[in-house]
């Protein structure tokens, strides 16, 4: 089964900075291309941080004195943090670092999971540690709007035919607006589940609905297949 990797969705025309790029200057930019973060590049063009529009506030934050979040729990080293992102004249002391970035054979879910994972709205493209691309939450999404014949396409002759290695005469596949329907009897359920399962990660699959029968519950058989536990001797 193949997934969406990121380098299909990616965005290659990247806007970036570089670790010496003044403060005014990425205002400027995020500005001009209307965008809130952008990948920070040192020499050799590895991405070695973000800069967002966050990290830019903290200086107007802290123009009048230190800021002090609510519910936030400030330690010493937090509180230096802050205060040198607050006085950073360039993109190397005001931007987030490590960047969080994904590999360009990394999958869309892959991706996403990152993203999910780390709260970011965008991930820098890396390919052995250089940029190559950018793919936003946006990016990620276009993967649902795969047209309903090549999901089906995909289930059928990769997923139940390659996979699975079932006659694929004797499930019925509906897929309207990204839902998936699966319909027809197999042989036991344990198969039934697992390709319930790998429908699920096709890409551009909203939901999937199982109506599927099975001749055998071979999971009650597997079950009652284990000896019971000797008890306890006194």
């Amino acid at each position: 089964m193949n997934h969406h990797r990121v380098d299909a969705v990616m965005t290659t025309d990247v806007v970036t900075v570089h670790t010496d790029t003044p403060f005014k200057e990425i205002v400027r930019v995020l500005g001009q291309h209307r965008i809130s973060a952008v990948p920070v590049l040192d020499p050799d063009k590895t991405v070695v941080g973000v800069v967002s529009e966050a990290d830019l506030l903290r200086k107007e934050a802290d123009s009048e004195g230190p800021t002090r979040l609510p519910g936030t729990v400030h330690t010493p080293r937090t509180v230096r943090a802050a205060r040198g992102k607050a006085e950073a004249e360039t993109a190397a002391g005001l931007m987030t670092s490590p960047a969080v970035t994904i590999d360009r054979a990394a999958t869309v879910g892959q991706a996403a999971r990152a993203m999910e994972r780390h709260d970011v709205k965008r991930l820098p493209v890396v390919d052995h540690g250089q940029l190559c691309g950018i793919v936003s939450r946006c990016d990620l999404l276009r993967v649902f709007l795969r047209p309903d014949d090549r999901i089906r396409d995909e289930i059928l002759d990769e997923v139940i035919r390659r996979d699975l290695w079932i006659d694929p005469a004797t499930v019925t596949v509906r897929v309207a607006d990204g839902v998936v329907h699966l319909e027809g009897e197999l042989e036991n359920k344990t198969t039934a589940r697992i390709l319930t399962r790998m429908c699920r990660g096709v890409d551009g699959v909203v939901q999937v609905h199982d109506h599927l029968t099975y001749t055998v519950d071979d999971t009650k058989l597997k079950t009652s297949a284990i000896p019971p536990r000797p008890g306890r001797r006194l």
